[in-house]
Formats: structure tokens, C-alpha cells, sequence
């Protein structure tokens, strides 16, 4: 799997561990744990880039400056 920076940050609105990729519109996942909230990310990242491929979306590619920041 490519190398995109991933955040995850906790958000006391939703009470939940909030993870998002910034190169990736849109690519966001949560989880009662920062390692829940980790390995949904990498599921939500796999779906947006096989999605994008499907309808022919352009894909950034990685920066791969930060890998997680937490």
C-alpha cells in the first residue's frame, strides 16, 4: 500500500478517535481506539482508492512525509 500520511486525533464531540488521510477527499474513519481507529482508516483508504480507480478518479500520490501523527 502506498504511503499517505494518516491523522488521528481524538474528538470529544463524537467520543471517538477520529482518523482521516488529508491527500484523500474525504477519507475518513473512526474507532474507540487509536488502534481501531487506525486499522479503519486502512480499510477506508483501500475502498477510496479502489473506488477511484472504478470511475476513473485521479489518485494523488503519497507525499509520504508523515506516516501517522497522533
Amino acid at each position: 500500500m502506498d504511503k499517505y500520511e494518516i491523522i488521528i486525533f481524538w474528538s470529544e464531540a463524537d467520543k471517538a478517535y477520529i482518523a482521516e488521510v488529508p491527500e484523500l477527499p474525504g477519507c475518513m474513519a473512526h474507532g474507540d481506539s487509536h488502534e481501531a481507529a487506525l486499522a479503519n482508516i486502512r480499510s477506508a483508504l483501500e475502498l477510496w482508492i479502489e473506488t477511484a480507480k472504478e470511475f476513473g478518479d485521479p489518485i494523488p500520490k503519497p507525499k509520504g512525509h508523515r506516516l501517522v501523527f497522533a
